[in-house]
């Protein structure tokens, strides 16, 4: 601002009043980054090489660490030491992961987050880190070693295996977290954590040993989901299923030996008839009532089972009457234990039938081999009913993708019900922790309700190894107990490492003395969930009481995809208060999934899969990221249009061109580009801002401004990154770009106009440009830091993501944006009017006239002549003031011929037809127009004065003709009338 400007702004006291803050922009530094718009390129570099660097400078500089935001926050008049930490613990992606959009989504949202919030003043700290994903990281290795064509992992043996992935993770861990960093992902990368690191993996072992000391972890034997690819268990939530075509087969089950005696059963399964220990009927089935008690016989075993009465036989379906296969069914499993039936597993790790089914002819087979064989061999022995077609819902491995078998295998569990208790409790009674949105409460309440114990144990070598230590009293017995996986064994301790457990052991009177203990670690690990449970609290140093666990938690946020909000989100609520009897975070933000732009989810059998990486090759990461924050809602799932993310990509350059604009025309103030007006702290007025901002366009745009502002910091404040991102574009784009813009150049047009209005023009335009950039900043950070860095008044600035959020009290002057208004509907009446009338763009029209009740309105309007002249294309306007003027005027202008556009009530427009049209070219096309209309009117007449057509056409063809008729004749009518207008020009 000049010193003019800046003495123009004083009030009578002396006291400087603030019209709008835009902190951060200095109004003292000389400009040394750019002085002219031909010091910028022409448009923004969006490579991947510029924003590779940028982001390097951010990282470099510290900017993302929670301690590196200034010390006072302007925009709330408090200091920063007032404002809570804001924390966001980053779901950690998998140590082998590539980005997909789902990440891009997460990271986008939650760097809104974090931007927004370090901008407020709040002390942000993301904290980023990736997951060791046992499956999945020891399966790509396995896989690594195969094509390699080197040994396997059983070749190799645990530890020598176990180095070989720490060196994969060494050398491939960090891909993923690179692609963030092309993201824009602002997370404090120096407090990165691992869930394998040494602090982390402390916390996992303190948790195990105080969920076991309570009695909340125990080892059982109970029917779990394997997976033969993977050999480990899976938990449920790891299973999906799937509707796949498959077969029932119907067969008959002798009994008491006695082969004219039988039952008829019918399963999916045939193969699993070894493993039947009872057959089933209901107890209120007077079919079989007489069979209850006795026994069936195996066919292909000759083992005998109980004839047994259950209520979960269903007497409507089928036949009635149900194998019961405890081993390898969970309804079964179920009925089993009801009963106390013999649980019999036939399945080896691989699915390959083992000596439990009881013929050595099936010993070994493959399980959907062996299918075939049984049923071959119950055809063989006339015992096959029927084979037909048949859809099963079939339980597959999420990671491994083979058909879940499941089986009774000795486990690790958590007891869920009491840890469930308080997570719930906190969502449902005592609200410390808020979802959005609110309908995932009931999804919430309804799995923790039901929930059931937790299989904690994976046959993995990758992994937090499970820190229990199995007891003997010789190296013998611990052999022997090791090839049996240490099953039924039950002298053990909890212990950190072998030395630990033998000291243990021997207080514990398991062992002579811990010199004579002779202990083996179990050989499973723990589930990834188990660790990434802990993460809230683990990666803040939890258990030991460290300055980052004081400061940041309970953590702010916890944005994640609604699909995990079971495996991961519930069960890190119930660690967190069981172990810190505080819930993790006080809101869980529920994002939607990402599909293609027909909705479907992405597939590679679609072939519908966007790699954000390519996408931001070509269009720069600004671009998508805006697309992906804006355009869901919460729990809602995205559709992802490419289109969209080339129109924001376009939106880049319009806001490079902007911050172009602004520095060419404040080249033309004398003094140079003043910086944004930042008045001293004060009450903020009306007055002010109408002294600061003599003219209307002015006091418009910085009004808008302060109320996108408000705006959109209501919309952050609720979470509603869609709204805010859009008012952030409805002010840039249709307030300041596509109006204000405009407007301006009236100030510049002529060198030897008002001096005073053009350095007013600059001052208001660098405000609206700043505030943009603000608004936009967490969305598009790239665009935004490299137009605002380069802005002259920003030489002494810090970085914009470290500096603060405009002042959300900005005068907003509502009169003057009422009167802008009515400015922009005169615009709008008058370009539509001459888009109707076809005229020649760049031709000037003559003889325009305003017709404006209010003379308030007028009286503001009345300056901003020039400006209705420069964007309807006219010679000059006369305002007309006054309401008999007004209708006088009007009128007037209707009977001499003129065109009268209504604008609003009290507001009209004049416009000379002479000026708008060629009179003799305006009748000869509306003649045209008559001739044509009239000839289709009397072929529709001619065709309804037919009786033929009338008589024998179908009703609703006779009366769409009818139709076409009378609008035909409303339409001529009309053009009939516009000609005699013609002509009486």
């Amino acid at each position: 601002m000049s010193s003019a400007s800046a003495a123009a702004a004083t009030t009578r006291g002396g006291a400087r009043r603030r019209i709008g803050t835009v902190v951060g922009a200095t109004t003292t530094g000389t400009p040394t980054t750019a002085t002219s718009a031909e010091d910028l390129p022409k448009n923004f570099n969006q490579s991947g090489d510029a924003e590779t660097a940028l982001y390097a400078t951010w990282e470099a500089e510290g900017c993302f660490r929670p301690e590196a935001n200034s010390a006072s926050n302007p925009s709330s008049s408090t200091t920063t030491a007032n404002l809570p930490p804001f924390t966001i613990p980053m779901p950690p992606p998998n140590v082998t992961g590539r980005l997909h959009m789902g990440h891009a989504m997460f990271v986008a949202l939650q760097d809104v987050m974090a931007r927004y919030r370090r901008m407020r003043g709040h002390p942000t700290l993301w904290l980023p880190g990736t997951d060791h994903a046992g499956i999945a990281t020891q399966l790509v290795v396995e896989k690594d070693l195969a094509a390699q064509g080197e040994p396997g992992r059983t070749e190799m043996g645990r530890e020598a295996f176990t180095e070989r992935v720490w060196s994969w993770k060494q050398q491939y861990g960090s891909a993923i977290t690179s692609q963030m960093r092309r993201l824009g992902a602002s997370c404090d990368w120096s407090r990165e954590r691992f869930t394998l690191d040494e602090g982390l993996s402390d916390a996992v072992y303190e948790a195990f040993l105080r969920l076991h000391n309570d009695d909340l972890i125990y080892r059982d034997s109970y029917m779990v989901n394997w997976s033969v690819s993977l050999q480990t268990a899976v938990s449920d939530l790891e299973v999906e299923y799937a509707e796949e075509n498959g077969s029932m087969y119907t067969f008959r089950y002798p009994v008491d030996d006695d082969t004219t005696k039988h039952v008829e059963v019918a399963t999916t399964r045939p193969e699993t008839i070894f493993g039947d220990t009872a057959v089933a009927v209901n107890p209120n089935d007077e079919r079989y009532s007489h069979l209850v008690g006795k026994e069936a016989v195996i066919p292909l075993n000759g083992r005998r089972i109980p004839i047994i009465a259950d209520e979960y036989v269903d007497m409507e379906f089928g036949t009635g009457v149900v194998k019961i296969t405890p081993g390898h069914d969970i309804n079964d499993y179920e009925v089993g234990r009801r009963n106390k039936l013999l649980i019999v597993n036939i399945y080896n790790n691989d699915a390959t039938l083992n000596a439990n089914c009881g013929n050595d002819k099936f010993v070994g087979m493959e399980r959907f081999d062996a299918r075939k064989a049984v049923w071959k061999e119950l055809e063989t022995l006339d015992l096959a009913i029927e084979r037909k077609d048949h859809v099963s819902r079939i339980p597959r491995s999420q990671r491994g993708g083979d058909v879940i078998e499941p089986i009774v295998s000795e486990q690790w569990f958590v007891r869920a019900a009491p840890l469930a208790e308080p997570a719930l409790a906190a969502v449902t009674e005592t609200k410390e922790t808020e979802i959005i949105p609110e309908r995932y409460n009931k999804i919430y309440e309804g799995w923790l309700t039901e929930i059931k114990d937790w299989c904690i144990s994976r046959q993995l070598w990758w992994g937090h190894r499970i820190p229990v230590y199995y007891v003997f009293d010789s190296e013998d017995a611990a052999n022997d107990a090791e090839k049996s996986k240490f099953s039924g064994c039950t002298a053990y301790v909890v212990a950190r490492s072998e030395d630990e457990a033998k000291e243990k052991a021997a207080e514990k009177d398991l062992a002579a003395s811990a010199e004579a203990a002779v202990v083996r670690q179990d050989p499973d690990v723990l589930d990834t969930w188990f660790s990434s449970a802990l993460w809230p609290f683990s990666t803040l140093g939890w258990p030991n009481e460290t300055p980052d666990l004081e400061k940041f938690y309970p953590t702010t946020m916890m944005e994640t995809g609604h699909d995990i909000l079971f495996f991961w989100v519930a069960r890190m609520m119930m660690m967190g208060c069981y172990l810190t009897g505080r819930p993790p975070f006080k809101t869980i933000y529920l994002h939607g999934l990402v599909r293609d732009e027909k909705g479907r989810k992405m597939s590679k059998s679609l072939g519908n899969v966007t790699d954000p990486i390519d996408t931001i090759e070509e269009f720069g990461a600004d671009a998508l990221r805006y697309t992906l924050a804006t355009g869901t809602t919460p729990g809602n799932d995205v559709n992802l249009n490419p289109d969209k993310v080339k129109t924001n990509y376009q939106l880049t350059n319009k806001i490079w061109n902007a911050g172009k604009y602004v520095l060419f025309r404040g080249g033309q103030v004398d003094g140079g580009i003043p910086p944004p007006p930042s008045l001293a702290a004060g009450v903020a007025d009306v007055d002010a801002m109408r002294e600061e901002f003599p003219r209307l366009s002015e006091r418009y745009i910085v009004s808008a401004a302060n109320d996108a502002v408000r705006r959109s910091t209501d919309a952050h404040e609720r979470y509603d990154f869609g709204e805010a991102g859009r008012i952030a574009y409805e002010f840039f784009y249709n307030e300041f770009a596509d109006w204000y813009i405009e407007a301006s150049k009236t100030r510049f047009l002529d060198a030897t106009g008002d001096a005073e209005s053009a350095r007013s023009a600059a001052a208001a335009m660098t405000f609206a440009l700043d505030v943009s950039l603000r608004l936009f900043h967490p969305f598009m950070p790239f665009v935004t830091e490299d137009l605002h860095s380069r802005l002259p008044w920003n030489a002494e600035s810090p970085r914009l993501m470290n500096t603060h959020w405009p002042a959300t009290d900005g005068v907003v002057d509502t009169e003057a944006m009422e009167q802008f208004s009515a400015l922009q509907e005169v615009v709008k009446a008058i370009r539509n009017a001459r888009a109707e009338y076809n005229v020649d763009p760049n031709k000037k029209l003559t003889g325009a006239k305003v017709l404006v009740d209010s003379e308030t309105l007028a009286n503001a309007m009345a300056p901003e002549a020039d400006v209705m002249a420069l964007l309807c294309k006219l010679e000059n306007v006369e305002l007309v003031i006054g309401k008999e003027a007004s209708a006088e005027a009007a009128s007037a202008a209707g009977s001499s011929g003129d065109l009268v556009l209504i604008v609003r009530d009290g507001m009209s427009a004049t416009l000379p037809l002479s000026d708008l049209v060629d009179k003799e070219k305006e009748m000869d096309r509306i003649t045209k127009r008559i001739a044509k209309a009239t000839k289709e009117r009397d072929g529709l007449a001619g065709r309804l004065n037919s009786p033929k057509f009338v008589d024998k056409a179908p009703a609703n063809v006779v009366e769409k003709a009818r139709e076409e008729k009378r609008e035909l004749d409303e339409v001529i009518a009309s053009l009939e009338a516009r000609l005699k207008e013609v002509e009486a020009m």
